[in-house]
């Protein structure tokens, strides 16, 4: 996968919590991910579709992560993952795209994003509707983990 669709994902992630929940991303090796199954326990899954190109993207956080990103933002820390923090993990989603999608139309790709759908549970599954390689990215921060999956078709 091309590393220049792959960059403005990470930095609108990375940019989005520093600013919205003032929580720094260390992000760690990337790698290919063959396994639907995600690594955390709540995850904002978003279709990105244009005329050249396909793809998905998926942030996946830790519940202690969201949890804590929920706090962060808006003063609130429940107990457990609920609708609150899956609206918030889903319009965090939302956020990334947007900002990705702003780069990579400056380098003359356009896509139109789709309405983020949010998965919860223990061992859930992430199917990206596109036929690509797909690639996970680790990261880390003071309160646990997230993981953003892309896949383009290209």
């Amino acid at each position: 996968m091309n590393v220049q669709f792959i960059n403005p994902f990470i930095i609108a992630l990375v940019n989005v919590l520093k600013t919205m929940a003032q929580t720094e991303l260390k992000p760690g090796k990337p790698q290919k991910k063959s396994d639907p199954k995600a690594f955390g326990d709540v995850s904002g899954l978003i279709g990105m579709v244009g005329t050249d190109l396909k793809g998905s993207l998926s942030i996946t956080f830790d519940e202690s992560l969201a949890l804590e990103i929920m706090h962060r933002m808006l003063g609130e820390k429940p107990d457990k993952i609920n609708e609150e923090v899956a609206d918030m993990v889903g319009e965090i989603a939302n956020m990334v795209c947007g900002g990705a999608k702003m780069t990579l139309s400056e380098q003359g790709y356009d896509f139109g994003m789709a309405t983020p759908v949010v998965v919860t549970g223990k061992n859930h599954t992430i199917n990206h509707q596109v036929d690509g390689p797909r690639m996970i990215l680790p990261f880390i921060s003071d309160a646990g983990k997230a993981y953003l999956e892309i896949c383009f078709d290209k």
